[in-house]
């Protein structure tokens, strides 16, 4: 599976609208095939980071995603209402054993 974060400090006078498009981002995006999980979050100790946080079956079903025109189109929007450059991170991970 690919696991990708993702995080984007918001210029404070964009927070609201940045983080109502990551929503719609996530919400959008969890309906794709090989979207496993995706979700958003806000950071406790910057009130302006949002942390996007996804998992994706394999990196077919990643490429698929980013050539949605919206998440293009979101990646755009939201590198606007950032102070710096989003930063993107993709794994291959693999589920630990557990007991």
């Amino acid at each position: 599976m690919i696991l990708i974060t993702g995080s984007a400090i918001a210029k404070p006078d964009h927070l609201s609208e940045a983080t109502r498009l990551s929503l719609e981002h996530v919400r959008r995006s969890r309906l794709e095939p090989g979207c496993l999980h995706h979700a958003v979050h806000a950071d406790i100790e910057n009130p302006f980071k949002l942390v996007l946080v996804e998992k994706w079956a394999d990196m077919a079903a990643v490429q698929a995603h980013f050539a949605v025109p919206a998440s293009r189109e979101f990646a755009k929007a939201l590198y606007k209402m950032a102070v710096q450059p989003p930063v993107i991170e993709l794994f291959d991970a693999h589920p630990a054993p557990v007991g």
